[in-house]
């Protein structure tokens, strides 16, 4: 308990979540595929994977998982108890 006789406030992970992490860093790798695929992709570079824009395809791919990621992270946060032990839990035995 707190001074005032209130309970601790529980607030969520926010960028701290791995998930947003994950999102943050699929969706600029996405971002940088997209645009190699709009603006960099040479007739060379098609006729290697039979006429098919693998920068373009995969970098939207990367960008629906990360915003997949994104929408998980928003709809089902990760939930830190203000009071929890961080460093670690009290009530087990030491190891020797």
């Amino acid at each position: 308990m707190s001074t005032t006789g209130q309970q601790p406030r529980a607030h969520r992970a926010g960028a701290f979540d791995v998930r947003n992490v994950i999102a943050g860093l699929i969706g600029f790798y996405g971002v940088v595929l997209v645009l190699m695929g709009l603006f960099g992709t040479s007739a060379d570079d098609r006729a290697k994977t039979d006429g098919f824009n693998a920068n373009l395809w995969v970098g939207i791919a990367m960008l629906v998982f990360a915003a997949a990621f994104a929408l998980w992270s928003r709809l089902r946060p990760v939930v830190v108890d203000q009071g929890a032990d961080v460093a670690g839990d009290d009530d087990r035995p030491p190891m020797h």
